[in-house]
């Protein structure tokens, strides 16, 4: 036996007269007072979620050199799942960096990529920098899909972002010195 929700109806809102059944056994179907949650209630749950910050990582550690690359990466982790329980629906929301901005601290802006970097010797996110301290840090655009108890995975309508932990660093001027070579 169905039940006509009005239009605009919430959880709790009166849907109709009472009915009196009176057969053992009978049952009366509640799923449409209370429908599985639309991906625009699961996005306001993503959003909120506490997503990692991803670590900037940088070679060489410490200071770098003008005229040689500062190489970027994160080993930080990339994907995570979370459940939750969204009006009793058990939800289950996977979420995986979709995209790196590389902020690089200097008036170049930014790098951006689909790439998390790798360190040196597969690297894949290079800067050059001239001589100064430099302060940069890792903006890593979210998606993600969900399950809604068990159910066949769907997209999460949209992104958020987060961003890590700044590093700061020299890039030096290396200079010529001339030697005697028999010193």
């Amino acid at each position: 036996m169905g039940v006509d929700v009005p239009q605009g109806a919430r959880p709790g809102d009166l849907a109709g007269n009472w009915v009196s059944i009176n057969e053992p056994g009978a049952c009366l179907d509640v799923t449409d007072l209370n429908p599985p949650p639309s991906g625009a209630e699961v996005f306001s749950f993503f959003q909120r979620l506490p997503l990692p910050t991803l670590t900037t990582q940088h070679q060489p550690p410490g200071d770098g050199l003008a005229g040689l690359p500062v190489i970027f990466y994160t080993d930080s982790p990339t994907a995570q799942t979370f459940t939750v329980d969204i009006r009793g629906f058990t939800v289950t929301i996977e979420a995986t960096a979709q995209q790196f901005t590389w902020h690089t601290g200097d008036t170049t802006g930014q790098i951006v990529t689909t790439d998390p970097g790798q360190p040196y010797p597969d690297q894949t996110i290079e800067h050059d920098y001239r001589s100064g301290s430099y302060t940069a840090y890792l903006t890593v655009t979210w998606g993600a899909t969900f399950t809604v108890n068990g159910s066949a995975p769907a997209d999460v309508p949209g992104t958020t972002t987060t961003d890590g932990p700044p590093v700061t660093f020299d890039v030096l001027q290396a200079r010529t010195e001339l030697t005697d070579p028999f010193d």
